[in-house]
């Protein structure tokens, strides 16, 4: 018999009277019904052998097989997974007793004590006795650990059966016997635990045998469990033996409890993989903006360097169209996408840093200082190429006046030399009288005269045309080519003209007489002639003028030349008075004048006529200069305009740049009360966003009007956009930083409480105001916090460790967010990298390495093939084909090594 009072120094009072009665139970069943015997032998056999094969034997008859002992011995070595003294090899009958008796002594050393089973009982084959031994060690290494819900062994077995067969219909487990004749109840734990084996509606409860094999043959196949029961001995007794279902039973709950073990860890697993993918997701959609944006920089960037040069002002207005397009169409989502990929950045950090994981390095060249580098490259190319524009604009407007200006004076050089040739090559004077060639002589001197006159407009048409060359006009060859046209035909005139007057002074000599007044007229009709040509050339040339000065400067020159007209008049009068004179001495001397003034070809008829067309031209002048002053008088009421209310932005948004300065640093409330005030502030400020755009629509009419400078404010648009930029991208860091700390706050269980305490303390070392704290004011900051960095020696390495916690940059800096999470980090508990090596060591059955086919069948598919991919293979010495090394991948999640 069996005694269980003193099993176990370490087992309840309870416990033992429980194994008491169950040994009585079986002492008393086992006389009773000789069916139950019958159950015990078969279904303890099977258990036996279900351990025996993991060392490849078995038993076939359980008193015969265990009389030499050395089989007991490899049983309670294999359940016990210790080692039992060297058993003794002899075929003697006191060998046997000496192998049963280590059996039994190892069975003592659990904490059994065994009453009147001794080990010639078990030699001689006592099936009683056998049949016993077998159901204590039973007991002890199958069911006495079994607890639930601090129950433990029987109680405990009950109790975890009726639990999992709750849901079910048709099954009512109180007991270890007639609960359990019917079958449904052992299928039902085997659907509780794998639907996908048994379809369980199908089942009837009038059909018990079928429902027993059912269940016996799945849990055979599927399971791993041998069958220790036939389901005609269960149907056919009154009351099936409630040892043989114990031990069967428990084979159940140790297969299931192995699973729900290795479901726990699956879904440790799953939980930090799962974080692992979203950081990796979000870490990937970050490099993807990051590239796009970079692109379209790398893009536009030469775009905005190019200075192609265009023939006309038009051309260039229709870039400065299409570079005003790119300002208002195209850079403003642009400026969105960098704000919202610096948030996307800091939100990341802090997932990263919220799951204990390092800290997200982009790639090569897309770091937020990267971004922000090439952002300063793009504005300063844009900045060059707005001003390169205007710049065009002005050397073409320039360049087309002087073109203009060109071809009119080249024309009326052209007009005013055409004959010439012929007038200086023809030979006249050979048959001319001598008042006649003294005519000719003195035409000719007026005509040098003239011909000095007008070196000063062929000098103005070479120093335009050099001009337009040095200004790189298009059509300087054309230029260049009419121009030398004219210089030559200038020197041929010279030749011809000094060529004439030697023929001319030849003949001379030979003439007397010359009428000195026809002489006096064409000397003086011709500068006159030349005053008025110039005089009207100034009236109607083209003026350009960019501010009230420059054109009251040309009124000015205006009235001064109407103030000469007087004298001019009186000139004119004097000339035509000569001719007069001529006149009435041939009438008084009965001279029969010529038709025209042998001296001259400008005649008293074409100086009046051109007096009257100069003097028609003046009023024009004048309303040309009017109408130019009204011009420039609009374009400074749009300067003032302009100038007012770019003022009155610019005040604004300095003034708001300051106010949410300070409100970033004297937030009160909860961070939800703070982040829904800074929501609605940030509203409130883009309501002001129709005054911006008012101010562009002045801006625009300004560029329109071709106005390039404004003396009534230091505000320009350029200046007025980046303010109001800065401004949106403050605001939405704040923000950004407000939901970051209630992320943090949720994650890490931080009070609102300890939130403000966190920040009254960083705002009472933050002196200056700036959001950061240098490293002196962060130090204070600790120690008035508790932490002990003071100490010369470990206060200094402390500190440090500290400081590369928060500022791993070594900017000698540390944020507020960076201060939040170093005091949730101190505060708060996470998933470590052992605790996954313990879950996946659960998952490899306690092997140092994992197979992919373990990892297919206990995760997820795609997090299974995530950490296919990703681990390496395992190079132990214990090695199966296909190992893989999940130490070295757990520790790399949480940046302690490399993949």
């Amino acid at each position: 018999m069996v005694d269980y009072h003193n099993a176990n120094n370490q087992s309840s009072a309870g416990g033992a009277q429980i194994y008491m009665e169950q040994e009585n139970d079986w002492d008393r069943d086992l006389l009773l019904d000789p069916a139950w015997e019958k159950q015990q032998r078969k279904t303890f056999t099977a258990w036996c052998n279900s351990h025996l094969r993991k060392s490849g034997t078995q038993i076939e008859n359980i008193e015969e097989d265990f009389r030499d002992g050395l089989k007991l011995m490899l049983l309670l070595e294999v359940i016990a997974g210790g080692r039992l003294p060297k058993p003794e090899r002899g075929k003697m009958r006191v060998h046997r007793i000496n192998n049963v008796n280590k059996a039994l002594d190892f069975i003592a050393s659990k904490g059994v004590k065994l009453v009147s089973i001794g080990a010639e009982e078990i030699v001689d084959g006592n099936a009683k006795m056998t049949l016993g031994m077998i159901w204590t060690i039973i007991l002890r290494f199958a069911i006495q650990d079994i607890s639930v819900d601090e129950t433990s062994a029987k109680e405990g077995l009950l109790l975890w059966c009726q639990r999992k067969t709750a849901p079910y219909k048709n099954v009512n487990v109180q007991n270890f016997h007639i609960s359990w004749k019917d079958g449904l109840a052992f299928n039902a734990l085997i659907h509780r635990h794998r639907p996908d084996l048994i379809d369980y509606d199908r089942l009837r409860k009038d059909d018990p045998v079928t429902n027993l094999n059912n269940a016996f043959e799945v849990a055979e196949k599927h399971l791993d469990i041998p069958k220790m029961l036939d389901a005609e001995d269960i149907v056919n007794t009154a009351r099936p033996d409630e040892k043989a279902i114990m031990t069967y039973v428990s084979s159940f709950y140790h297969a299931f409890s192995g699973a729900q073990k290795a479901e726990t860890a699956a879904n440790r697993i799953c939980k930090v993989l799962a974080v692992n993918q979203e950081n990796e997701l979000m870490m990937e959609d970050y490099e993807k903006l990051a590239s796009e944006l970079l692109e379209w920089i790398r893009r536009t960037v030469p775009w905005l360097e190019n200075r192609t040069q265009e023939k006309t002002v038009n051309d260039m207005q229709a870039k400065q169209e299409d570079f005003r397009d790119y300002r208002c169409v195209h850079k403003p989502p642009k400026v969105q996408e960098k704000c919202q990929l610096e948030i996307s950045f800091n939100t990341l950090q802090t997932k990263l840093r919220l799951s204990n994981r390092p800290a997200f390095m982009p790639s090569e060249g897309r770091m937020v200082s990267d971004i922000n580098g090439a952002w300063l490259t793009l504005e300063g190319a844009e900045k060059g190429y707005e001003e390169w524009i205007l710049s065009e604009i002005r050397r073409l407007e320039r360049l087309e006046h002087l073109a203009e200006k060109f071809y009119q004076k080249a024309a009326i050089h052209e007009s005013w030399t055409d004959g010439k040739e012929v007038m200086l090559t023809q030979k006249d004077y050979e048959t001319s009288t001598l008042s006649e060639v003294k005519a000719l002589l003195r035409k000719h001197e007026a005509f040098e005269s003239d011909l000095a006159a007008h070196q000063d407009r062929v000098e103005q048409i070479a120093a335009i045309a050099q001009e337009l060359n040095e200004l790189d006009y298009y059509d300087s060859a054309s230029v260049n080519a009419r121009c030398q046209k004219i210089c030559d035909q200038w020197d041929t005139l010279g030749a011809f003209t000094q060529s004439r007057k030697e023929s001319l002074e030849r003949t001379e000599k030979q003439l007397e007489s010359i009428d000195e007044l026809y002489l006096e007229y064409a000397k003086r009709a011709a500068p006159f002639n030349n005053w008025m040509e110039g005089a009207m050339e100034d009236l109607q040339d083209m003026f350009i003028v960019h501010n009230i000065e420059e054109i009251q400067g040309l009124i000015t020159a205006h009235d001064q030349f109407k103030s000469t007209l007087a004298e001019a008049n009186k000139e004119r009068e004097a000339i035509q008075s000569i001719q007069a004179e001529v006149r009435k001495i041939a009438q008084s001397n009965g001279i029969k004048l010529s038709a025209a003034n042998p001296y001259t070809t400008i005649t008293p008829e074409s100086i009046d006529g051109k007096w009257e067309k100069a003097m028609a031209m003046v009023p024009v002048r004048d309303t040309a200069l009017q109408d130019e002053l009204n011009k420039q008088n609009s374009n400074d009421a749009l300067r003032a305009k302009f100038a007012t209310q770019a003022n009155t932005v610019g005040a604004y948004i300095q003034a708001k740049m300051e106010e949410i300065g300070r409100i970033s640093i004297e937030m009160n409330g909860t961070l939800e009360d703070q982040l829904t005030n800074l929501r609605e502030y940030q509203k409130n400020i883009m309501s002001y966003m129709p005054e911006i755009n008012t101010l562009e629509g002045d801006h625009q009419l300004i560029q329109e009007a071709l106005i390039f400078d404004n003396q009534y404010t230091s505000y320009t648009m350029e200046h007025l956009r980046v303010g109001w930029e800065q401004l949106l991208t403050t605001i939405a860091r704040t923000i950004n930083e407000v939901e970051n700390q209630i992320l943090t706050r949720d994650a890490k269980g931080i009070s609102q409480e300890q939130l403000h305490e966190y920040r009254a303390s960083f705002n009472h070392f933050d002196k200056d105001h700036s959001g950061a704290l240098m490293a002196e004011e962060f130090k204070a900051c600790l120690i008035s916090l508790g932490y002990d960095v003071e100490n010369e020696k470990q206060g200094d390495s402390e500190f440090t460790r500290i400081m590369g916690i928060v500022d791993p940059n070594g900017s000698g800096t540390v944020t507020f967010q960076a201060f939040i999470d170093f005091m949730s980090r101190e505060t708060t508990d996470t998933d470590t990298a052992d605790q996954v090596i313990s879950s996946f060591k659960i998952l490899a059955a306690d092997k140092a390495f994992i197979t992919a086919e373990e990892l297919r069948r206990e995760l997820p598919p795609d997090q299974a093939e995530y950490c296919i991919a990703r681990m390496a293979p395992y190079l132990g010495a214990d090695a199966a084909p296909g190992a893989l090394d999940y130490m070295s991948f757990s520790t790399a999640l949480y940046g302690e090594s490399d993949l």
